[in-house]
């Protein structure tokens, strides 16, 4: 275990004097580099900042409004006979949007139903098997310069309808 600890602690190091070390011995300006990547990124960062802000607001009026839990409500009564409970719809909207918001939702949910409880694990393992599509998506071809998704929202979706698929499979397995 101490061996484990000890790579663990000096891995990024490593890695850090590594590239370093390559880059002086190709005759490379590495800090000229560094600091070319670093105004890169903040131009990046420039870029993407309104959509990120926006996309953050609007997660905070839907939840805040109280949108969320009604929207939840009226999903959960399709949802809840084939086993999705209605409880875990508002997190599955907010996922798509924000993962730091989802998970506060996971975090309530804990709160009132347990670590432990059937809704407890399918929103656990339902974080893990789904992803940000809209911020990914967002964020992402923004900073790209792509304008056309083509199928990659329609496929994200399949991607995400499988995994709650597969955490609620889980969930039932586990229980």
């Amino acid at each position: 275990m101490q061996i484990l600890m000890f790579l663990s602690e000096i891995s990024i190091p490593l890695i850090l004097f590594y590239i370093v070390g390559f880059g002086i011995l190709m005759k490379c300006k590495v800090y000229e580099e560094f600091v070319k990547g670093a105004k890169d990124g903040l131009r990046t960062v420039a870029g993407i900042l309104p959509t990120l802000i926006g996309l953050m607001v609007a997660v905070g009026v839907l939840r805040a409004s109280g949108f969320l839990e009604m929207l939840g409500k009226v999903l959960g009564q399709l949802t809840d006979p084939i086993g999705f409970p209605a409880d875990l719809v508002p997190l599955t909207i907010v996922r798509m949007f924000s993962s730091s918001a989802a998970t506060g939702l996971v975090l309530d949910i804990f709160r009132e139903f347990g670590t432990d409880s059937r809704i407890g694990l399918i929103a656990s393992i339902m974080m893990s098997c789904t992803e940000t599509i809209f911020y990914t998506v967002s964020v992402y071809f923004i900073a790209a310069k792509v304008h056309k998704t083509r199928y990659t929202i329609p496929g994200a979706l399949a991607a995400t309808v499988a995994g709650i698929g597969a955490s609620v499979f889980l969930a039932g397995i586990m229980l």
